[in-house]
């Protein structure tokens, strides 16, 4: 009885702690998260045979579902090289990765025991993809981030099986068994991995209150206290997740996410040839680090899991850039607002250095206005150039800050987006008033 009387005590404090968490303690739990600006998302499974829409292909009725399923007999992985991988994700600069553990066909890529459909047991890959990739991601000190499908159009309880078929309308038994399907699939994964991040999927089907999204939540952080959870779990999660759109104006949320592919495509397809350049991807994550949000860039492997050598490209001029200006990269904050600057921006966490990004070859001077502290200094990221600056338009008896050009000399020019700091007196302090006139001269 004294042992069950401390278990439940136990539980309770648990519960208790997670339901206090303080807005500093959430700062804290989420500080890696809000510093990192760059992830690689990693679209895997079976479409990658035919090379087809993942899960909406039968879903959509463009193919039938047994057709689709057909190709857990091609998913081979037979090159797959989890240590080639989490290389090449490091050397893009990215803080974080994200793999589909199980998308909405519910393929399992880790040798799960809640259910049979994984590609231990179905496919000639005949072995846990997911294991060894974490494994990598760790030593290359890059955090780990699981994706999970909440719904399953496979699993014989799920209540949706298509657009246009329904295996039934309601039936609390079979719900309930399905909803103890997925805890137990998250309790592996948990347990096994000890993830950084959920990235759920899939929760507009149903309700919070189907889902189990609270008693979830509190699960998965009682399994993992520090884990971060995105949003797509019925209001129960960390941070806002726009898909494909960049935001044109600040998302809410201090903390978000843009998850964007490289072409058109999410999972690999061979006819989809329409990549973004290095230059857009990477204009792209400066344009969401100037409104403060992160950056998750998807790729595709095939279904032997090799990378596209297109997406190799991109992903190693991505480091390329980033290794280069890494200081106003990571940690950076919001810059300020486009009023004052014709291009996106940041600040450093003390907020005494604004970074500048320049996406083109100035024609003429930078222009820089409504900044009230003195500059003390102004140089090129990743290459230490200082640079001269000249104030106009900066009379004696007006408040208002004068305009600052600044010379940047064409060889210092990075060729995809140039960098320049300029250290500040202080805390940036902006002028966001109307003008003054003379009262007395």
């Amino acid at each position: 009885m004294r042992k069950i009387i401390f278990l439940l005590a136990g539980i309770l404090l648990t519960n208790l702690v997670f339901a206090q968490e303080t807005e500093a303690e959430k700062e804290k739990r989420m500080q890696w998260f809000e510093d990192a600006k760059l992830g690689i998302f990693i679209h895997w499974g079976i479409y990658s045979v035919n090379g087809i829409d993942e899960s909406w292909s039968f879903f959509n009725d463009y193919i039938s579902y047994d057709d689709y399923m057909k190709q857990l007999n091609g998913f081979t992985a037979s090159k797959y090289d989890p240590a080639a991988w989490a290389k090449l994700i490091a050397e893009s600069g990215a803080k974080y990765s994200v793999l589909t553990t199980k998308h909405h066909d519910g393929v399992a890529l880790w040798d799960t025991h809640c259910g049979d459909l994984s590609v231990v047991k179905k496919t000639p890959a005949g072995k846990d993809l997911v294991a060894p990739f974490v494994k990598e991601l760790r030593k290359n000190d890059v955090k780990v981030g699981l994706y999970y499908s909440l719904l399953d159009w496979s699993h014989p309880d799920y209540p949706n099986k298509t657009r246009e078929i329904k295996r039934y309308k309601e039936d609390s038994v079979k719900w309930n068994r399905f909803v103890d399907f997925n805890f137990c699939q998250l309790e592996e994964l948990s347990k096994q991995f000890k993830p950084d991040l959920y990235w759920f999927d899939g929760d507009w089907e149903q309700s919070a209150k189907k889902w189990k999204a609270k008693e979830l939540s509190e699960d998965l952080r009682k399994w993992n206290k520090n884990v971060i959870l995105n949003s797509r779990i019925q209001g129960y999660g960390d941070y806002a997740t726009p898909e494909q759109g960049l935001p044109v104006t600040r998302p809410d949320s201090r903390y978000w996410e843009l998850c964007m592919t490289t072409n058109d495509s999410w999972g690999y397809q061979h006819n989809d040839h329409n990549y973004k350049t290095p230059n857009q991807i990477i204009r792209i994550l400066v344009e969401t680090i100037n409104k403060g949000g992160n950056l998750l860039l998807d790729i595709g492997p095939k279904s032997d899991g090799t990378i596209p050598e297109e997406q190799v490209t991109i992903l190693k001029e991505l480091g390329r850039w980033t290794n280069k200006h890494a200081e106003a990269i990571y940690g950076t904050r919001a810059g300020i607002p486009y009023e004052h600057f014709y291009g996106p921006t940041a600040l450093n966490q003390k907020g005494d250095i604004l970074y500048l990004y320049v996406p083109h070859k100035p024609n003429g001077p930078l222009m820089l206005k409504g900044i009230k502290n003195k500059i003390n200094r102004m140089w090129v990221v990743g290459n230490g150039t200082k640079l001269n600056w000249d104030v106009k338009m900066k009379q004696y008896w007006s408040a208002v800050p004068g305009i600052v050009y600044i010379d940047v000399p064409e060889k210092v020019l990075d060729p995809e987006v140039t960098v320049i700091a300029v250290l500040l007196d202080g805390k940036v302090d902006l002028y966001r008033e109307h003008g003054q006139v003379i009262e007395s001269n």
